[in-house]
Formats: C-alpha cells, structure tokens, sequence
C-alpha cells in the first residue's frame, strides 16, 4: 500500500480507535455474561447476529458472494475463526480482562514464526528481536510474580495462535477475494459451523444474557468493519499500534465494573509485547515489499 496522505491517515487512526473501543466493549460484555452462557454459545450468538447485521448489504449487493477461492477453504478458516473467538470468550470469562487482552497481542509474534515454519519465509534478525522480545513480555505475565499459567492464560495464548493461522490463510485468499466478500463469506459459513459445536451445550439464555449477546453481535460487526476500513485508508504501521489502546481500555472496564487490580507485571509485560509486535508489524512490511 502506498504512503497515506495526512488526512486518510487521520482517518484511519479515528476508526482504529473506535475499533479499539468496541473491541474493549467486547471483553466486557463477555466478562458481564457471568459464564451463564457457554463460550461456544456465545460464538453462535455473535455469528449469529453479525450475519444478521450484513444481510441486508449482501441482498443490495449479491456480487459480494462471488468468491476465487471454493467453499471448503472459507469453511476452514471460519472454523479456525470460531475456535479463535471461543479460546478468548473463555478466556475472558474466566481470566483478568487486562491479563487476556495483553497475551492477545502476542499474535502477531506467531504470525511471524508461522510464516518462517509454513511459508518458508528466513527470518531476519529483527524478527528473532522480536520473538523474543514478545516471549519475555508474555513470561512477564504468566511468570512466578505474575498470573501463571491459569487456563485462562492458556486459552489466550490458544486464541493468539489461531488468530495466526487464520492470517496466514488470509494472506494468501486476500489476494483472489475482496476484504467485504471474505467477510461476508467468514460470517455466513460461521453460523452453521458455530451452532453444530454449540448445540451439544445449548440453553437459551435469559432475557438478560440475549441482550447482552446481540449488543455483542452488533459491536463485533462494528468493530471488525471499522478495523477493516482503517487497514484500507493507511498502512499497518499506522493501524498497528493504535490497537494497543485496547490494553488501558479493557484495563479501566475490569478496574471501573468488576474491581480487578491491573498488576505492574501485566502492564510492564504488555509493553514488552506491544513493541515486539509493532517490530514484527515492520518486519512483516519489509519483507513483503
């Protein structure tokens, strides 16, 4: 993507941050469900009402089903999506909000790592930095005077490795599909797939719990269309690091709704793994170029 100008720029920075927003709203509604729902439950309900959302769009423009790639491997990476999405609502559930968000951010530290391991990508010095940058911030965290490894910490760290392979699919399907059709097509196939693992589960939630999950379906759409639109106005160096204020935002929710304390281990480690990711987010850039 060429250089932005100041103004795309700006603009693509204003949608980052609502998107940073919305994806802290997110955390919190999970955490406010209480675990009255059950993760795969609630990954049926946000496919569920996100899908809901775009039906019309996709009426008013069906060309957006038009897709290079066959079904299957929308269906793969939908499936990879909905276990990504489960690992972190439980993740949310059952960890500290602040804790979970900053191991989130270790993805793409092993977007890098997979690159180098299933696309044959040498990894430079910077990316080797960069690894072990983020595995000393995410040590931080889960080590002797920080979390552990709860499973919470676990399912974030799984959730982080799936949000990585679903990258590394997306890098090569973005280069036949628009960003609207792989959306469409990630959200339609998502529903069917997400209620065969939910069903085993199910109880319907609560007047109580169904708003919650279709605030959670509405924000969600919110958020990854308007992260979507700042990555087509700006390059990643510029998107990138404006997602780091979801760390501080989730933080203020668990502290202001539910009384958790951030420890300095989280915010020292977060930092670590905030500036591995934006050195990976270059490295990715340069050797992409």
């Amino acid at each position: 993507m060429p250089e932005a100008s100041p103004h795309r720029a700006k603009m693509a920075v204003m949608f980052a941050v609502g998107a940073a927003i919305l994806a802290a709203v997110d955390a919190v509604i999970v955490r406010a469900l209480n675990g009255a729902v059950h993760p795969f439950v609630i990954g049926f309900f946000r496919a569920f009402f996100g899908a809901v959302i775009l039906l019309p769009f996709v009426v008013l423009r069906p060309s957006v089903l038009r897709s290079s790639h066959p079904l299957r491997q929308h269906a793969v990476r939908a499936g990879f999506k909905l276990l990504a999405m489960v690992a972190f609502f439980a993740a949310f559930s059952w960890g500290p909000l602040a804790d979970v968000t900053a191991i989130a951010f270790t993805s793409p530290i092993f977007l890098l790592l997979g690159a180098a391991l299933a696309l044959g990508e040498k990894p430079g010095p910077a990316m080797i930095g960069a690894a072990a940058l983020g595995f000393a911030g995410a040590m931080l965290i889960i080590g002797p005077s920080g979390t552990g490894f709860s499973a919470a910490i676990l399912l974030a760290l799984t959730g982080a490795v799936l949000q990585s392979t679903i990258q590394l699919i997306l890098k090569s399907m973005s280069k036949g599909d628009s960003t609207s059709t792989l959306v469409v097509w990630n959200l339609l196939l998502t529903v069917p797939i997400a209620l065969l693992f939910a069903l085993p589960f199910w109880t319907m939630p609560g007047a109580r719990e169904m708003t919650l999950l279709a605030l959670q379906g509405v924000v969600g759409t919110a958020c990854m269309g308007m992260m979507t639109h700042a990555f087509s106005l700006a390059p990643a160096t510029i998107v990138a690091p404006v997602d780091f204020l979801r760390l501080p935002l989730v933080a203020l929710g668990g502290f202001a709704l539910f009384g958790e304390h951030i420890a300095l281990t989280t915010l020292c480690g977060g930092g670590l793994i905030g500036f591995a990711a934006l050195i990976a987010a270059r490295s990715g850039k340069a050797t992409s170029g």
